[in-house]
């Protein structure tokens, strides 16, 4: 039998053992608070469930080839998880008026069941389709920021905290729980109480950082989000002078020693297990990053973001001597990086919004390509909130936007703006400066219980994302 044959024997094998049997796609949802996790999960397993029938999906093949026979909604394979609210999303986008579905505080998963026609003529011969079980999880990404914690003992990260309080801005929300904490005699035994009001204290300093500061780069990731870990113990620990934390001590009841054991317990337990519980099983991913938020917030939050974005992409080191494929071993081989919002600046800034991100990401993005993961950079808006329409600017028409601000929910009237440019690099300093660029956040739209949710380019993420599952 020559090569050739046996070459098409094979493939027709592979194809059968593929296809055989139900495949199985883990997706990791990633991004930092306000990225809109919630809202892009709510709209992709809104458009699959819906997207069989007058699909607004052209950019996904499947989908244009009409081979896409349809999806529902199956148990969830692991049963400790919370189950991701998507009717609740769904009830909040129908509402009068319609509000966001509200953003997920742990870890959620939901499980989708995907029918389809091979495309192989081969498999159609012996079964009219095929079937592919969507696992889609959401998690916090602030959670991913604690990963470095696994390189540092707990003097190391106090003075990990102490530089970062060189900010005179970080310092003046720090005074409060900093005089407690030096009220503190650390040689002697520990007082439960007064340690855990010190650590609500310190809790509410990161929180102060998130809410006036913009900043997102925020350690230990579970103090602003605790998850089913809210009043634990394991999170009544707080940063103290890297003096006093790398003195010795022969107290084993003191609050020092109470202090590093939390400390040390934190990373092996809630670091460390986190990964160990999900990223082994991560086939695909996207990470989503709002631009435009920290754009309005100004120079500090725009650079926070961009470093607390390539921290977590750093969380997939995927070389020899990365944490994670040392402890790991993910196999993630594909990633997608989605600029969130697109519909909230005209389309032409679309461009400038992927340019953007792309140089925000760049750092990481060199090495995980450099390990073999098939990248992309893609503008969406998991749910459009706005229309384009024109307004004047000193006599000429331009491109502008046409919804319902946030803050105009009572009246329900919707407002035409321009938001600005927005910038197709890294922000220079003059940008900073003139700071031409006003993002308003906009209401969603009346949802349809008929018809998928409208959106700008999840078609093009699910086509990145899932398409070559489908062949």
């Amino acid at each position: 039998m020559n090569h050739s044959r046996l070459s098409s024997i094979k493939r027709k094998a592979d194809d059968l053992a593929k296809l055989s049997m139900n495949q199985h796609l883990r997706l990791a949802v990633t991004g930092l608070s306000g990225a809109g996790k919630t809202a892009f999960i709510t709209s992709l397993v809104n458009q699959l469930l819906m997207g069989a029938e007058n699909h607004q999906l052209p950019l996904w093949q499947l989908a244009r080839e009409h081979r896409f026979l349809g999806a529902k909604r199956i148990p969830q394979p692991h049963l400790h998880l919370a189950s991701f609210d998507y009717q609740g999303g769904i009830d909040a986008l129908q509402s009068q008026p319609p509000c966001w579905p509200s953003p997920t505080h742990g870890v959620s998963e939901i499980r989708l069941k995907l029918r389809y026609t091979p495309q192989s003529l081969f498999w159609r011969k012996l079964n009219h389709s095929a079937t592919l079980n969507l696992d889609i999880v959401d998690y916090p990404g602030e959670w991913l920021l604690d990963l470095p914690l696994l390189n540092m003992n707990y003097a190391q990260w106090c003075e990990h905290i102490a530089l970062s309080l060189k900010d005179s801005r970080k310092a003046q929300l720090a005074e409060h729980w900093q005089s407690l904490a030096q009220q503190l005699d650390i040689q002697q035994s520990a007082n439960e109480l007064q340690i855990a009001d010190i650590a609500k204290a310190y809790t509410e300093y990161l929180h102060q950082c998130k809410r006036e500061l913009g900043m997102h780069h925020i350690q230990p990731g579970r103090f602003v989000l605790p998850g089913e870990l809210a009043g634990a113990p394991v999170l009544a620990f707080f940063p103290i002078s890297p003096a006093l934390a790398a003195a010795k001590t022969n107290n084993k009841d003191s609050t020092l020693t109470l202090l590093n054991q939390r400390f040390e317990y934190y990373k092996e337990h809630v670091v460390k297990q986190f990964y160990q519980q999900h990223f082994v099983k991560f086939d695909r991913q996207i990470v989503l990053v709002d631009c435009l938020t920290p754009l309005n917030s100004g120079h500090d939050s725009f650079s926070d973001m961009q470093l607390a974005v390539n921290q977590i992409l750093h969380s997939f080191n995927y070389g020899q001597s990365g944490i994670l494929r040392r402890l790991f071993s993910p196999n993630i081989d594909k990633l997608l990086f989605a600029a969130t919002k697109a519909d909230h600046v005209t389309p032409e800034q679309h461009s400038h919004l992927v340019s953007l991100l792309s140089e925000v990401v760049a750092e990481g993005k060199r090495h995980v390509k450099f390990e073999g993961i098939n990248t992309s950079t893609v503008a969406l808006a998991s749910i459009k909130a706005t229309q384009t329409g024109k307004a004047q600017l000193n006599g000429e028409s331009i491109n502008a936007l046409k919804g319902i601000l946030q803050s105009d929910a009572n009246n329900q009237q919707p407002t035409t703006l321009f938001p600005g440019e927005v910038p197709s690099s890294l922000p220079k300093q003059n940008f900073w400066q003139q700071q031409g660029f006003e993002f308003s956040p906009f209401q969603p739209p009346q949802a349809n219980p008929y018809s998928a949710l409208p959106h700008i380019r999840i078609d093009q993420a699910i086509e990145f994302l899932l398409g070559d599952k489908f062949k």
